[in-house]
This record gives C-alpha cells, structure tokens and sequence, in this order.
C-alpha cells in the first residue's frame, strides 16, 4: 500500500473514531473514540462509558477491543488496526498488546497520560512479546480541538454552577 493510500485510510477511519468519540461526548463523557479495522472492515468500536457505567476500564479501546474480540470470537485480535482519537494510557496500551492488534494509530498526544511515546512506549517495549506498529497525529488537530472544547465546556458549566449557588447564598 502506498504511503499516500495508507494515509488517505487512516484519516477515514480517524472520522470514523471522532464520530464515536462524539457519543461519548452526548453521554458527558471525555470524547474519546476508538475503532478496530480488519480487512477495511469494522470489526469493533467503542468510546468512553467510565463515568456512565462506572466502570474505570470504560476507556474507548476497551471497548473497542472487546467488542473485535467478541465478533472474530477469539481473545486475540490479530492483524487488526485500532484508531484512537487520543493516545492510549497504560491500562488501553498493555489491552492493545495482549489482544495483539498489528497496528495503532492514534490522533491527539496525551503529555498526561499517554504510553505510546508520550511519557512511555509500551507497544514497543522490548522486554514484551509482541510489539505494535504505530502511526502518531492523525488528524491530530481535530482529535485535540474535540477533546479541548469539552473540557472548556466542562469547566464553563462547572463555573456557572459556583456562581448560582453563590448567588443563592
């Protein structure tokens, strides 16, 4: 595949993963989106339901990852790519190892949180059994400007409320 090909495919299926990290976002969860892609298939998709299933493994590529696995019904995903809108955090990254995915591809670095080059590297530690291709900053400034407008919404409501109940005082 060409390397102009293989772009034009992950940007598609970035949207893909920014619509779902969208429903996240409905539900007032952080927008964070992932899908999983076989064969130019959907094979899995998930996005952040922490908060409304309280559940602290309610991250989108959990989700993800166990709905592929289900489908190819087999705990191991093999010669799959995950599309995150934002870098995986430790608990998703070792997720993505143990399921095998070939590939990940990810949108907004997280300098917080982020194991896939940010702070650390776990899909390609190695001391691990299987190491993950990775591909960094897909439509990376749509995957920021979403997860950054929710937190400002976030922060804004957060606000309003201090100042209504000051009012009320």
């Amino acid at each position: 595949m060409s390397d102009l090909h293989q772009r034009q495919q992950d940007e598609y299926w970035m949207r893909y993963a920014l619509s779902l990290a969208d429903r996240a976002s409905q539900l007032a969860e952080v927008p964070v989106g992932a899908v999983i892609v076989l064969d130019n298939k959907v094979i899995g998709e998930g996005y952040n339901r922490s908060i409304i299933d309280v559940d602290p493994c309610g991250h989108a590529e959990i989700m993800a990852i166990q709905d592929a696995a289900k489908r190819v019904n087999n705990y191991r995903v093999l010669d799959a790519t995950i599309y995150v809108t934002l870098e995986p955090c430790s608990m998703c990254a070792g997720a993505i190892v143990h399921a095998r995915l070939k590939r990940t591809v990810f949108g907004a670095a997280d300098a917080k949180t982020g194991c896939v080059g940010s702070i650390m590297n776990i899909l390609q530690h190695p001391s691990l059994n299987h190491q993950v291709d990775i591909a960094s900053g897909v439509l990376a400034d749509e995957c920021s400007t979403q997860i950054s407008r929710f937190f400002k919404a976030r922060r804004a409501s957060i606000k309003a409320e201090k100042k209504a109940k000051q009012a009320l005082q």
